[in-house]
């Protein structure tokens, strides 16, 4: 569980979103602001918070079940060796665990110093991917290397969380997050990441997933209105512009407006998702007496393995999952808020933005709430590099939970103070 700190600790006073927008607020002022974002209370190390493991276990064991049980139907109609998928799967669990154990016992600095790194590391994947990488169903997604698949968006969700996380950090710091040249570093980067991503790639679901992100720690940092309403509205004009021009995009459209209309086309996995979800019931079908898996659904253990839960488990099952995916998130909610370090809540709420934004999407799309984007469900889908970095990520979220403060989390009640309070109430314990 989250601890708590010595009762001499007390929480840092930062400037509120109203202090960036008053240009006649006195330098001394300014200046002792900026002190107080720096002193930061020095919270020994204490127990992590177990439960979030716990979380990650059943998720994956969920996965993994329902995968072993169902992939017959799929290799048997692909004519690949019974324990194809399975196999992979293991594998990159294997590989996640490692990395989560590294994650969770690396020192939190270290992060800072990959930043960089990992940002040439994400660009020339996403460049790589496009020029030597094989189209599947139209999208550049998969990069083999010495054999083995890599989804390169993975690494650049990383590496854009960890880059805008101490961003966020940095220029709040010196009081210049939200002026004009400190944005449009951030919107010359982001656009930059997600037009490769969109465009390049066609991975239109990811690229949803990383403004997720994006948006979400400057919202949470304070972001003006004004600048969320004109992004969005950007957003809709460049999102009208890259549909309307070409018919397949509009096709898709038209699809998730009116998924029944040709379900023996356009939309086909739709249908066949709605069907998956439907025909399981109350309680289920059982364990692997799946009749959509076999050749039916639609990669039915990765991007739609949700709609496999339904029929396997019933509404009670989908709904379990649901509900460890929500406890999970207020975990991590939790552990953002409870962060001294500026940096590390800015990070946690990230990776929290990050996962949240591609359930939904992944969810959404399997009940014909949201067009289908083709992203895997976090540590339920089969996919290796997926789990590998969801697993990674998550492991730096546990780091972190080892240096937190609840009582700033209790006094923490709305996004503007979204960092530890300074109340009267709270400095008299």
């Amino acid at each position: 569980m989250i601890g708590k700190s010595k009762s001499s600790q007390r929480s840092t006073i930062y400037r509120s979103r109203r202090d960036y927008r008053n240009p006649r607020k006195s330098a001394k002022t300014i200046s002792a602001s900026r002190r107080n974002f720096d002193d930061q209370p020095k919270l020994r190390k204490h127990a992590p918070d177990y439960s979030i493991i716990l979380i990650i276990l059943l998720l994956l064991s969920i996965g993994t079940v329902v995968g072993y049980t169902n992939s017959p139907g799929l290799t048997q109609v692909q004519g690949l060796p019974g324990d194809f998928y399975i196999k992979k799967q293991l594998i990159a669990i294997v590989i996640g665990v490692f990395a989560f154990i590294f994650a969770a016992v690396a020192k939190l600095d270290f992060w800072r110093k990959m930043i960089n790194p990992l940002l040439g590391l994400a660009l020339f994947s996403s460049l790589a991917v496009r020029l030597f990488g094989d189209p599947i169903y139209g999208a550049y997604r998969w990069l083999s290397v010495g054999g083995v698949s890599v989804q390169t968006v993975e690494i650049v969700k990383l590496a854009i969380v960890l880059w805008l996380a101490y961003f966020v950090y940095q220029h709040r710091k010196a009081g210049d997050l939200f002026e004009i040249d400190s944005l449009k570093i951030v919107a010359l980067i982001s656009g930059l990441v997600v037009g490769i991503v969109a465009i390049l790639q066609s991975d239109f679901g990811s690229a949803l997933v990383i403004l997720g992100m994006i948006f979400g720690i400057l919202f949470i940092a304070g972001l003006p209105i004004k600048y969320i309403l004109l992004s969005g509205a950007g957003l809709v004009l460049i999102l009208a512009l890259s549909i309307l021009p070409f018919e397949y995009r509009r096709q898709r459209l038209d699809t998730f407006l009116n998924p029944t209309a040709d379900c023996q086309d356009s939309g086909y996995q739709v249908c066949q998702a709605l069907i998956t979800v439907g025909s399981g019931g109350v309680l289920g079908r059982g364990l692997g007496r799946s009749v959509q898996a076999y050749g039916y659904l639609p990669e039915a253990l990765s991007d739609s393995v949700f709609a496999t839960i339904a029929e396997n488990l019933g509404f009670m099952g989908a709904a379990i999952v649901v509900l460890l995916f929500l406890e999970l998130f207020r975990r991590l909610y939790r552990v953002a808020i409870a962060s001294v370090n500026p940096y590390h809540r800015y990070l946690v709420f990230g990776i929290l933005m990050w996962l949240g934004t591609q359930t939904i999407i992944n969810v959404g799309a399997m009940v014909g709430l949201l067009p289908l984007k083709g992203i895997t469900l976090p540590l339920v889908s089969f996919g290796g590099t997926s789990v590998i970095f969801v697993l990674l990520s998550l492991g730096i979220v546990f780091n972190i939970s080892s240096y937190t403060d609840l009582r700033a989390a209790h006094f923490s009640n709305n996004r503007t103070n979204f960092k530890n309070s300074s109340s009267k109430k709270y400095q008299k314990r």
